[in-house]
């Protein structure tokens, strides 16, 4: 399996579209497209930034395969590692895009489910 074999098996299972991919990675629609029209690969560039928006490893996008202790240690992740994953996460953002997500935050505590 090639890479953007891979790369668009991952976003049908996580049910991404292209337009999607592209405002997540900032990656034109049509070099996407490209990818999959072509059967091409992603350039080394872009890769990370993939791997990054997907938030899976580069060795998952480049091999399909998944590290065991990477799989262990999201199985037994508690509720507060989790909070200090997001902290971390939260503080590394622009201020723009912390007040998005907090917009995002507030529209969920609104939602149902």
């Amino acid at each position: 399996m090639t890479i953007s074999e891979r790369l668009f098996r991952i976003m049908e299972e996580r049910n991404i579209s292209i337009p999607e991919l592209s405002r997540m990675t900032g990656i034109s629609r049509h070099t996407i497209f490209d990818w999959r029209k072509k059967n091409t690969n992603p350039g080394a560039g872009k890769i990370m930034v993939i791997c990054e928006a997907l938030q899976i490893t580069p060795e998952q996008l480049l091999t399909g395969r998944v590290d065991e202790e990477e799989r262990e240690d999201n199985s037994s992740v508690g509720a507060e590692d989790i909070e200090i994953q997001i902290m971390k996460e939260f503080h590394n953002l622009s201020d723009l895009k912390k007040k998005r997500l907090l917009a995002y935050v507030s529209m969920l505590k609104n939602t149902k489910g």
